[in-house]
C-alpha cells in the first residue's frame, strides 16, 4: 500500500494561497500509483481561529466547499483515496427551528470522486471548543475499498484532559473494531519557543512522536496477527501564538515492535510517500528509566520495542499543549513499574543475523554562544569624572571613555549635530543673489486682468479676412479661425485712411 502525507504551512484565512502551497507541494512531488493521501486538520483554512466570528466567512457546507472540491479533484488525478480536514457548516434548514450546527470535519473521497466519509471530531481541543460542537458519532469506523477496515480520529488526548489517562480511547476502539489502517489527521502544536524549534526543520519532535505512540499503548500490548498501519499526518509552520510541530510519520504496529516506514521534519513542507510493502527503515526505541542497557547498545529483537506501561495524565497539565507524562506511576494490573523517559530512531539491520546493531549516537542541541557585554559608564557617571579631576586641577579631557568598536545602535535623525549660533557673513546662499525668474505669457495665453480698448468704436465685419495673408485661397488642412472674421476699426485708423486717400481729376 502507497501512502502519502502532505505536510505544509497553510495561514490562517489566507485560502487561495493555503490551496496553492497545497499543489505546490504535490506538484513538486509528483506520486505515482498512490492508494491513499492525507492532509492536516482544516488544511486550507488554517487552524488558529479564536472564535466563531472569526471563522464564519470561511466555514464550508457539508461535502460542498473548496476542500471537498480540491479532495474530488485530487483524488481524480492521482486515482487515490484522499481525507481532507475543513470547517463544516451544517443545513439545518429541514429541522428548522434549531440552533446551527458547526463542526470541525474530516472529509473522505475515494478515486471516483465519491464521498466516502465525513468524520467530525469528537475530543475537542480548547481551541475547537470556540466554534465547534462535539461529534455525536465518537471516531469513525468502516470498510473502504482498496484500504481494509479503516479508523479515523483527530486528535489522540484523553477527552478534554478529563478521562484518566489509562482510558486510551481511541486505541480501545481501532482493537474493537478491528482496523489495520488507522488515520490521524491533526494540527498539533508544541510549547517550545519558535525560535528554537525552528532551528532544525529537517529533524523529527521526537516527543511528539512519543506521545502519540504512548496513546496508542494497547496496540503495543495486543498479540495481533497483522500489522496495523497508523498515518499521522500533522502540520508544520507558525499562526500568531501557535507552533506546530510537523513530524507527519506512518508507522506499523505488529508483535511489539513499532516500525516507522517515514517520517518528516519538524518544519519540512514535503509530501511524504511511503509503500508499506517495502521493509521499514527504522523502528521506534523505547529507552526506559534506570536500564543503561538500552542506552548503550541495541540488543536483540525482542528488545527492540519495550511497550510503554500505562500512565496516569499529569493532575495539573494545561490543554495548551500535551506533551508525554514525565512519571508513570503503576495502575492497577500493570506488569512493570518503569516510565518513559524519550524514544529515537534506531535503523535495523536484515543483514546481520546477530540481532544487533551499533547504537545511534544521538545528537546534542547546538548551545547558544555566550555574549559578554563590557562595561560602559553613563554620561551622568562622566560627568561627574570630569567635574571631580577638574577639582583636582587634571587635565585630561577623556576620563576613560571606551572607544565604540563599531557602528553607533542611534538613528542619524536622533543623534546630536553641532550648529554654528554665528554664521560667517560669506556663507550667503546662491539663491539670495539670483533675479527673480519671470515667466514670458505664450501668446495664446489670456490675459488676467481686464481688457479694455480707450476710444474709437469696435465694427463686426461678416466678410473673410486673414491679418496674416492676402490670399483668399484656403487649403482644407488649414480652415480658417473663428477669431479671423473679427476686425477692430479705431477712429484713429479711419483718419490715417482718409489722409492717404488722392483725388482723382478727370476732363470733363
Amino acid at each position: 500500500m502507497r501512502i502519502a502525507c502532505l505536510q505544509f504551512a497553510p495561514q490562517v484565512g489566507d485560502i487561495d494561497n493555503n490551496l496553492n502551497r497545497a499543489d505546490a507541494v504535490l506538484s513538486r512531488a509528483n506520486p505515482e500509483d498512490l492508494d491513499l493521501l492525507v492532509l492536516p486538520e482544516l488544511a486550507f483554512t488554517g487552524y488558529n481561529f479564536k472564535s466563531l466570528q472569526s471563522i464564519s466567512p470561511y466555514l464550508e457546507p457539508s461535502g460542498s466547499g473548496i476542500s471537498s472540491l480540491w479532495a474530488r479533484t485530487t483524488a481524480l488525478k492521482y486515482n487515490c483515496v484522499v481525507g481532507v480536514g475543513y470547517p463544516e457548516k451544517v443545513d439545518v434548514a429541514s429541522r428548522w427551528p434549531t440552533s446551527p450546527e458547526y463542526y470541525n470535519s474530516l472529509i473522505v473521497v475515494n478515486g471516483e470522486g465519491e464521498t466516502i466519509a465525513n468524520y467530525r471530531k469528537s475530543h475537542l481541543y480548547y481551541t475547537d471548543e470556540t466554534w465547534a460542537l462535539e461529534g455525536t458519532e465518537g471516531f469513525f469506523t468502516d470498510h473502504i475499498p482498496g484500504l481494509g477496515n479503516c479508523s479515523m480520529g483527530i486528535y489522540v488526548s484523553p477527552y478534554k484532559f478529563e478521562a484518566p489517562w489509562h482510558a486510551f480511547e481511541f486505541a480501545f476502539h481501532v482493537l474493537d473494531t478491528e482496523s489495520n489502517i488507522v488515520i490521524v489527521s491533526m494540527a498539533w502544536n508544541t510549547r517550545e519557543d519558535a525560535r528554537h524549534f525552528s532551528r532544525m526543520p529537517k529533524e523529527p519532535d521526537m516527543e511528539t512522536l512519543t506521545y502519540w505512540v504512548t496513546r496508542l499503548e494497547p496496540l503495543i500490548r495486543t498479540e495481533n496477527d497483522g500489522e496495523i498501519i497508523i498515518v499521522f499526518c500533522n502540520r508544520t509552520g507558525i499562526e500568531d501564538d501557535a507552533v506546530y510541530a510537523g513530524t507527519s510519520a506512518v508507522i506499523g504496529i505488529k508483535d511489539g515492535e513499532v516500525n516507522v516506514y517515514g517520517i518528516l521534519g519538524r518544519g519540512e513542507k514535503e509530501l511524504l510517500v511511503i509503500d508499506t510493502d517495502n521493509a521499514p527503515y527504522a523502528k521506534l526505541i523505547y529507552r526506559p528509566d534506570g536500564d543503561s542497557a538500552a542506552s548503550s547498545q541495541l540488543g536483540d529483537k525482542s528488545d527492540a520495542m519495550k511497550p510503554p506501561p500505562p500512565a496516569p495524565a499529569p493532575a495539573e497539565e494545561k490543554p495548551s499543549s500535551p506533551q508525554p507524562p514525565t512519571s508513570t506511576p503503576n495502575p492497577p494490573g500493570s506488569v512493570n513499574n518503569r516510565s518513559v523517559e524519550s524514544a529515537e530512531l534506531r535503523a535495523p539491520n536484515p543483514i546481520n543475523t546477530s540481532g544487533s546493531t551499533q547504537p545511534a549516537t544521538r545528537k546534542n542541541k547546538p548551545q547558544s554562544p555566550k555574549i559578554k557585554i563590557p562595561y560602559s559608564p553613563s554620561l551622568a557617571e562622566v560627568a561627574a569624572k570630569i567635574q571631580q579631576d577638574a577639582a583636582n586641577g587634571v587635565t585630561d579631557l577623556s576620563p576613560g571613555v571606551p572607544t565604540p568598536t563599531g557602528p553607533s545602535p542611534t538613528p542619524l535623525s536622533v543623534r546630536p549635530h553641532f550648529k554654528d549660533p554665528d554664521p560667517p557673513i560669506t556663507a550667503v546662499k546662491k539663491s539670495q543673489s539670483r533675479v527673480a525668474h519671470v515667466d514670458t505669457p505664450h501668446p495664446s495665453a489670456k490675459p488676467t486682468g481686464d481688457a479694455r480698448i480707450f476710444g474709437g468704436h469696435v465694427l463686426i465685419s461678416h466678410e473673410l479676412f486673414s491679418p496674416t495673408t492676402p490670399f483668399e485661397e484656403q487649403t482644407p488642412a488649414s480652415p480658417r479661425r473663428p477669431t479671423d472674421r473679427l476686425l477692430m476699426r479705431t477712429s484713429q485708423f479711419d483718419q490715417n485712411l482718409q489722409s492717404q486717400e488722392t483725388p482723382v481729376e478727370t476732363d470733363v
